[in-house]
């Protein structure tokens, strides 16, 4: 070690990201400058990764949790070689630029994860530990260890303070994952000020509580003891680490470190002047990395190089050792969905069930023939029927279950699956009852931008819930999901629907999709099954075919509804074309052709039925339609009094096809 040249180094990371926010005239940078050391330590010294391939499984993973910290990230992947230039560097938060404002998964190489909302990071790396630990299990071998990497997340104040890092803490310390350390940016500054004014928890103690190990850094300036620190934390097998490294904010400004003022605005010209001169930086240049520094991360790349050709040497040995093994992890890794699930039998369906029932028959049948499948619910299996039979329930004792425990974490959960999605060969699912998809929001959305295939399995789906009252039955959720860039719904009406469902969640590996399921049980209706994989489509037309009067469309529990509808249309001379729309999303994919063919232009008396809010249903009713819906929150009782109550009759549905029809 030379610790004129680790000063030169941390100095030169401070000063990029410092220039990075004034050039922007916006960003934070506070953070970068207060935890350069530690990032120069942890990158420098302590972390296993390859800028030439930075999508190397046998990586360690890193999290920049406190996201707002961007421009320290971007000046790291800068010095580090992963393809960022001075000139990305000088057009960070720049429109159409590498470097956002905060890190975007799959924008700029080297982000494992897009953070911002605090604490949700946290999360995401205890899902990414998660799956180490669960993928070691299954995969790892005497003498063969192929998995064996650490997961890291850089945090502060901010996100310690967010409900969703207590959560995930909580849970990795009782699963007990070790590979995964927490570096606690403690400078007691937030944007209001000091952390006084609304945080005095004793931070450390919380997470020994948790059953982390924890330890400090009194000099957050000091690289040695720093990777002194996470050193001793790798040994530590048994349980999660946290390293909490005391630091000063806007360290070496002189009038602005150590306040709020260093937090989420550029330094300023002139304060950024004075800090070069504090800090003993003697280039006017700005956006300069001194030759020596330069050729120090060139030497320190060529290392890390060298780690993943002796990983790779590895798992060339384990291929030798374990064929059957490695083709499994191959398989893993590249799956072939459509092909798994092509099989007719996984098609053949009957009875009447609630969908969540139907769910647990066709999960059932999924596992067996996607293994990586991994998932679990919120404390809620026995109620989302979640558990895969014959797959054990992971846990300290024995990490090669499948089944997860989340416990009643819905937050925590959602993003822990983004982890492990990131993470890579595993298709994870998390379930809870439907009105709960409001604790998951922050997470889904993240989902949705990440294009992350993550699957959620959302049961209870409406005022069918019935006697829990409207407390726990969802009416604005479909619109919220439906609304979101990037995120499929599927809402089915029976257990062949059901396995369409699946089929669209498991096959569609970019975004995320949400099954939204019944707690009541649903009758099977003819006709349904693989023409769901469009979204929509025409279960039956009653009456002739040449003269179709109305067209009645719904999703999920109303196509049972909007079928009996029908025939009462046909009984009184009125025909009706009986639409399944269980994804508007798949639906909007078709091409014109066939979505014209399912609701010709020329029909426009139409009836939309769904016991949610109508938000949005305008786009299938048409202005001459008609839409029954929720108006406002549900009630407690019989769910069959409910419906009634809420207009969702046949009757109710006839009025207004009859009243649409007359319009015609």
């Amino acid at each position: 070690m030379d610790p004129e040249l680790d000063r030169l180094s941390v100095n030169t990371i401070r000063f990029l990201a410092a220039e990075a926010v004034q050039a922007a005239n916006s960003g934070h940078p506070g953070l970068p400058m207060g935890a350069a050391p530690a990032a120069y330590a942890l990158w420098s010294r302590c972390m296993s990764f390859n800028p030439d391939n930075p999508a190397w499984p046998g990586r360690d993973r890193f999290v920049l949790s406190a996201g707002h910290g961007s421009a320290l990230l971007y000046s790291l992947l800068h010095l580090f070689g992963f393809g960022l230039t001075v000139g990305d560097l000088r057009q960070f938060r720049q429109l159409g630029s590498r470097t956002p404002g905060h890190p975007e998964y799959g924008h700029t190489a080297g982000v494992e994860v897009t953070t911002g909302p605090l604490g949700q990071g946290i999360a995401n790396a205890v899902g990414m530990a998660w799956a180490e630990k669960y993928m070691a299990a299954t995969f790892n071998r005497p003498g063969h260890e192929i998995v064996d990497n650490y997961t890291f997340a850089l945090c502060g104040d901010g996100c310690m303070m967010e409900g969703v890092s207590s959560e995930a803490a909580s849970l990795a310390g009782t699963l007990g994952l070790g590979r995964l350390i927490l570096l606690y940016d403690s400078n007691n500054i937030t944007i209001e000020g000091g952390t006084d004014i609304a945080f005095r928890e004793n931070v450390p103690d919380r997470f020994r509580a948790y059953g982390w190990d924890v330890s400090r850094v009194d000099d957050g300036n000091d690289p040695e003891a720093i990777t002194k620190a996470i050193e001793a934390a790798k040994a530590v097998r048994d349980r999660p680490s946290l390293i909490e490294i005391k630091t000063v904010i806007g360290f070496g400004a002189p009038n602005k470190q150590g306040t709020a003022a260093a937090h989420g605005a550029p330094l300023g010209k002139d304060e950024l002047r004075l800090a070069k001169e504090n800090l003993g930086w003697p280039y006017a240049e700005e956006f300069f990395v001194p030759d020596e520094v330069r050729e120090h991360f060139n030497e320190i790349r060529k290392k890390l190089a060298l780690k993943e050709a002796d990983w790779n040497a590895k798992l060339a040995g384990y291929k030798e050792a374990y064929p059957e093994d490695y083709e499994k992890w191959v398989s893993w890794h590249e799956p072939d969905y459509a092909k798994l699930l092509g099989a007719d039998d996984f098609w053949e369906w009957d009875g009447d069930l609630a969908t969540r029932i139907s769910s647990e028959k066709v999960l059932n049948k999924a596992c067996k023939l996607v293994p990586n499948l991994i998932g679990g619910a919120a404390d809620l299996s026995p109620s989302t029927n979640t558990v895969m039979a014959g797959r054990g329930d992971f846990g300290p004792e024995n990490p090669a279950g499948a089944n997860l425990h989340f416990g009643v974490r819905e937050h925590a959960m959602t993003a822990i699956a983004n982890g492990m999605c990131l993470y890579g060969g595993l298709r994870p699912y998390a379930a809870g009852f439907f009105v709960f998809s409001d604790y998951m929001k922050p997470a889904l959305r993240l989902s949705a931008m990440m294009g992350l295939p993550a699957i959620y399995v959302m049961t209870h789906d409406s005022i069918g819930v019935g006697e829990d009252g409207p407390t726990h039955e969802p009416v604005e959720q479909l619109a919220m999901l439906r609304s979101t860039p990037g995120f499929t719904v599927a809402r089915p009406c029976d257990t062949r629907e059901t396995a369409a469902a699946w089929y669209l969640a498991l096959t569609r590996t970019h975004g995320p999709t949400a099954i939204v399921l019944s707690r009541q049980v649903l009758p099977a209706l003819p006709g349904t099954g693989k023409a769901a994989l469009r979204g929509g489509y025409v279960l039956k037309d009653f009456g002739k075919e040449d003269w179709t009067h109305v067209i009645l469309i719904a999703s999920g529990s109303e196509v049972g509804l909007i079928w009996k509808a029908a025939e009462a249309l046909e009984a009184r001379g009125i025909a009706a074309r009986v639409v399944s729309m269980p994804s508007w999303e798949v639906f909007d994919e078709q091409d014109a052709e066939y979505k014209e063919s399912v609701l010709p232009k020329a029909v426009r008396a139409r009836v939309a039925v769904e016991a949610a809010s109508g938000f949005g249903w305008e786009r299938f009713a048409g202005l001459d339609g008609e839409i029954i819906c929720m108006e406002g929150f549900g009630a407690s009782g019989p769910a069959g009094k409910l419906f009634e109550k809420f207009g969702f009759t046949v009757e109710n549905v006839v009025e207004k096809a009859t009243k649409a029809a007359s319009r015609r």
